[in-house]
């Protein structure tokens, strides 16, 4: 779908799939695909991360105005700064969801709220410019290393480090495990309490050093940085196939949701499109999403009746 998208607005608008464009394409779709990737670890356990992006705005807000109050701090510092505190805003959500047994979308709702506020607090409502932050800072993201920017490269490490968590290691089954059948882990030995709260610390780490690509991407920080981004990766888990209900979902297919995402709204300034179109288009593949897994879910449930009454019947006959 995603190569049939791009050859149609391809015909419509070569400059669409110009080498330059699509490398745009790609860079655009980086932290978009980069968060996808954490929240399809959280909805695989039957979870939600709505606090995503205030997670990102806040985290950003505090690298900014760390680097722009301290030009000579080296940049690997600030960037350790903002993952940090993206990661104990997480963990914040993890303990009150794995510990406390509280509602997932109920808590992280709350805190979406409470994080967006504490940008407000911590820069008063100023932004913080490119003028104000270094030249190091802002350069970062796009600086090239083999032909591409680090922003790639990243995302890449990103998606290779959470496929082997999710397919090689014991957590990433346990996550799973959890998902499919919340009673039957505990009864086998999974520290469920555990497991969600460094999953939820997981989200928000990656949120955090995403607050700091993004504000440092766009030379600017501002209260409203990210805001309803969370939907967007909501959505770019459900359309690469990640089941709302837990249990499913992978790695490859969040990323490509992340990507067909990052497609639609790349193509529409580009066919002049008005903007306003993105949330319903975009809404309209989210429910096609839905209705076919919920289809191939029932198709799979169906099979089970014909197997059950055959092995009946050979039980009978066998008596």
């Amino acid at each position: 779908m995603i190569v049939a998208l791009v050859l149609l607005v391809g015909l419509r608008a070569p400059v669409f799939v110009s080498g330059a464009s699509l490398a745009n394409l790609v860079t655009d779709s980086t932290m978009l695909v980069m968060l996808a990737l954490t929240q399809m670890l959280v909805i695989v356990t039957r979870g939600i991360d709505l606090s995503i992006s205030s997670n990102l705005a806040l985290s950003g807000m505090v690298a900014a105005m760390l680097a722009s109050h301290n030009p000579g701090l080296p940049l690997p510092l600030v960037v350790l700064a903002a993952v940090l505190v993206g990661l104990a805003l997480g963990l914040v959500n993890g303990w009150l969801i794995g510990y406390l047994e509280l509602p997932p979308i109920v808590i992280t709702l709350g805190t979406m709220s409470v994080y967006r506020g504490m940008v407000f607090v911590l820069s008063n409502g100023a932004w913080v410019s490119a003028h104000q932050m270094p030249p190091e800072f802002i350069a970062f993201p796009l600086t090239p290393m083999f032909g591409l920017p680090h922003l790639v490269w990243i995302a890449a490490a990103t998606m290779l480090a959470m496929g082997f968590i999710a397919r090689h290691t014991r957590f990433g089954r346990d996550l799973f495990a959890i998902g499919n059948a919340p009673h039957c882990a505990g009864y086998i030995g999974i520290a469920t309490n555990k497991r969600l709260l460094w999953t939820y610390g997981l989200s928000g780490m990656v949120a955090g050093l995403c607050g700091y690509l993004w504000v440092a991407r766009y030379a600017v920080a501002y209260t409203e940085i990210a805001y309803g981004f969370e939907l967007t990766v909501i959505a770019a888990c459900v359309i690469g196939g990640v089941s709302i209900a837990g249990g499913v979902g992978s790695v490859l297919g969040a990323m490509l949701g992340a990507l067909f995402l990052s497609v639609i709204s790349n193509a529409l300034p580009v066919l002049q499109v008005s903007p306003f179109w993105q949330s319903a288009l975009t809404g309209f593949v989210i429910l096609v999403a839905v209705l076919i897994n919920a289809r191939g879910n029932a198709n799979r449930s169906r099979q089970i009746l014909p197997l059950h009454q055959s092995e009946l019947k050979a039980n009978r006959s066998a008596a």
